[in-house]
Order: structure tokens, then sequence, then C-alpha cells
């Protein structure tokens, strides 16, 4: 029996002790710039998603943004997001005290799979702070997002965290600025030499704007009659290396829209087309988005390539 006890002790110990390094590094107070911008990174985060804390599988919900940072496929499949979405929204809702469609008073909410709500909460998180993977340290980081979630004291004082985020916000958006400046250099050269080239393609028609189309398919039908008229159109957008950022055949749903509400480029172009035909723009970027370009889809001063196809007007 001593025997056995002393067993037990030594095994205590020996746990006791390879857990120590673990507990210490939880507790170490972030020191170095990017530990400290990661842990302040991290309490904004779960102040953010503290309201679905209760049902977030913490694990999950990191190994998404790891995922979503890699660049990999979606942990998730959509017909799961499409249903823990909703089903988490109601758990919220009742939580807070909210009254929710469908719900009697005071009954409770269907359970939720806790690491699905991981999997869909990381890989949104993920893909917002994806500009800023190379700042963040994902361990401090996610001791950011269970201090504030755990409800526990911050390793920061509140003073220094409101300093870091406004210096680190101060030097993203310089970088951020600088990156947007260099590639709407190198769009806008890009774009020029194209279009110069192109426009001596055989059946290449170049406008005294400079938009530049080819007929694809004739039509027979009648013409936009002005500028301000209601279409509705098949449309594929590209940047000029074949990057498809918007598709309605994809959604298979044509648009329908007033000429008025779109690029330049659009505007012009769909006035020349009959029903039923089907062209290629070539768009510069002044009758597109210049220089802002479309944050996440399409970059500043890029030319840009549509084929569209005409189906009615409305």
């Amino acid at each position: 029996m001593k025997s056995l006890l002393r067993g037990l002790a030594a095994l205590s110990v020996a746990a006791a002790l390879s857990l120590a390094p673990a507990i210490a590094q939880e507790n170490a107070v972030p020191s170095s710039e990017r530990e400290k911008n990661s842990y302040m990174i991290g309490m904004d985060v779960g102040r953010s998603i503290e309201a679905v804390g209760p049902d977030l599988d913490r694990a999950a919900f990191l190994r998404a943004v790891r995922n979503a940072f890699d660049g990999g496929k979606p942990l998730l499949s959509e017909a799961e997001a499409a249903e823990i979405g909703p089903a988490l929204m109601q758990r919220v809702g009742v939580r807070s005290g909210q009254s929710m469609p469908g719900m009697a008073p005071g009954s409770e909410p269907p359970p939720v799979a806790k690491d699905k709500v991981g999997l869909l909460v990381g890989a949104d998180v993920g893909r917002s702070l994806a500009p800023l993977k190379d700042e963040v340290d994902l361990a401090v980081f996610g001791r950011g997002v269970a201090t504030v979630l755990d409800g526990s004291q911050p390793l920061l004082a509140e003073a220094e965290l409101a300093s870091l985020r406004e210096t680190f916000t101060a030097r993203i958006q310089e970088r951020m600025r600088q990156e947007s400046e260099a590639a709407a250099r190198e769009n806008t050269a890009a774009g020029a030499e194209f279009l110069a080239t192109n426009r001596t393609a055989k059946g290449v028609v170049t406008t005294g704007s400079g938009l530049q189309y080819m007929v694809l398919r004739q039509g027979s039908g009648p013409r936009p009659p002005n500028g301000t008229a209601q279409v509705r159109v098949h449309y594929e957008g590209r940047l000029l290396d074949g990057t498809v950022f918007d598709s309605s055949y994809a959604r298979n749903d044509p648009a329908t829209f007033g000429l008025g509400q779109v690029i330049a480029g659009w505007t012009e172009g769909l006035q020349l087309m009959p029903v039923g035909a089907k062209y290629r723009f070539w768009i510069p970027s002044a009758l597109a988005y210049g220089r802002n370009g479309s944050p996440g889809s399409i970059p500043p001063n890029a030319t840009l390539v549509f084929d569209v196809e005409l189906l009615q007007l409305p």
C-alpha cells in the first residue's frame, strides 16, 4: 500500500511539473510588440463574438482561423453553415431576452454543435484578419479571446491596450495605403499595355471613351433606349489574369438593374447591344471602379473583362 501511495505521489508531482510550463505560458504577460498586438486583437475579437461564446468550441474556432490564414478550403460545408447560422442566432437571441419567432416564451432553443459553431465563427474571423496574418501570433491571439470569453482579468492594462490599438491601426493603414498605391501603378501600366495590344485584335472595336468590345453573338431585338433603361442580363466579370470576381451564370440568377446604377463602361456598352446579343467588353479602370477598386474583389485601377448577354428589357 505504501509503495502504491508513493507511486501516486510521484505521478502527481510529475504531472504538476509537466503542467507548470503550460500554465506559466497562459499567464505570462505578452512582452514583444507582436505578442501585445496579437493579444489586443484577440480581446477585440473576443468582445465582438462574446454573445456566441457559450456555444463556441475554442479549439475549432482557432483551427478555422488558422485555416483561413493558410488559404485552406472551408472546414464547414455551405449546407452545414446554413443550418448552424440561424440556430446559433436563435440561441443568442434567447440568451439576450429577445422573443424569437416560432418559440414559446420560456422555451429553450435546440442545441448546436459547438465544434461547428467554432468552425463557422472562426472562418468568418479568419477571413477578416487574413490581411493581418503575418502580424498575428495565433496562440497569444487565442489567449486574448479567452480573456474576454472567460471574463478574466486582462494581462495588459486598458490604457496600454488603447495605445497599442491606435499605433497598430495607424501602421497597418499606412502599410495598406502604400501597397494600394503600388498595386494601382502596376495595374495602370498593365491595363494600358493590354488595351493597346487588344485594340488591334480581329473583331475588337474601340469606342471614343476607350471602351473595347467584341460581338460574340448577334442579337435581333431592340437596344436599350437610354442610359437609365432597365435591363436583364447574364454576365461574368474577370480580371486580366482570368480571375472571376462575379458571375450571374455561377449563381444561375440573371441580374436586373438600371443602366444608371452601374459602372460607366456598362452604361455605354449595354446601349450598343440588341436584345439576344452577347458581347465581350474590356473596360478601362476609368470606366470601371477606378482608383478605389472594390475591396476584396477588384484591385485599384484594374482593367476588367465582362462577357454580357442581354436577355430582355423589362
